[in-house]
């Protein structure tokens, strides 16, 4: 029986932080498919049950409702005793910068560019401005380090390189980024490494 279930969608980055976190953690989970494109995280019943802010991912465990990705990142630590950042509060600083900074414009973009119809061009090119500015913050943190945050991969890590793995659907050459490449690569090298396609239910469980 699952320890964990997970309220999710295959498109979510912030899902798959919370589902790989877990995965490589060797906790036992289940998803829980939530139809995003139809509305279901607009509806009532979602908002009055699951999570008032009407997003995804939903984290249930132990008769607790969690949302938020890096609350949940943070949880899992607690829980698993895995992933914990060698500096706590500069791992929390990374998944703030993380949250504010990267992916919330990679994963704007992302979505404006592949799944929305007539985007405004000038929005584009701003959020991949925007989304171009943090990969060089980025890259420029990682040049020498094998890890965000100390010398293993943390929470850091995990919340930060969610919406990477879709590099295809927004358009980045990781060859501009050398160092963010050659740590995506250290990621995917994790035993139980999966891509987000994988990972996460494209439809009813």
């Amino acid at each position: 029986m699952a320890d964990y279930t997970l309220h999710c969608f295959k498109d979510s980055g912030n899902a798959y932080k919370v589902a790989l976190m877990m995965t490589l953690a060797g906790v036992k989970w289940r998803s829980v498919w939530v139809d995003f494109f139809k509305g279901e995280t607009r509806s009532d019943a979602y908002r009055e049950e699951l999570n008032e802010m009407g997003e995804v991912p939903v984290l249930e465990h132990n008769g607790r409702k969690l949302s938020q990705t890096g609350v949940i990142l943070d949880y899992l630590v607690e829980q698993t005793g895995k992933f914990a950042p060698a500096d706590r509060r500069e791992g929390l600083r990374w998944v703030f910068w993380d949250n504010h900074k990267l992916t919330s414009y990679t994963a704007t973009y992302r979505f404006l560019r592949n799944f929305m119809k007539d985007t405004d061009p000038a929005v584009l090119d701003f959020l991949e401005g925007r989304m171009r500015a943090a990969f060089k913050v980025l890259d420029t943190h990682l040049a020498g380090r094998d890890f965000m945050v100390g010398d293993t991969l943390s929470t850091a890590d995990l919340s930060i390189c969610g919406y990477l793995f879709f590099e295809d659907e927004f358009g980045v050459v990781w060859s501009d980024y050398p160092n963010i490449a050659q740590w995506l690569g250290r990621i995917r090298a994790v035993p139980g490494w999966q891509h987000p396609y994988e990972m996460l239910p494209d439809g009813p469980v």
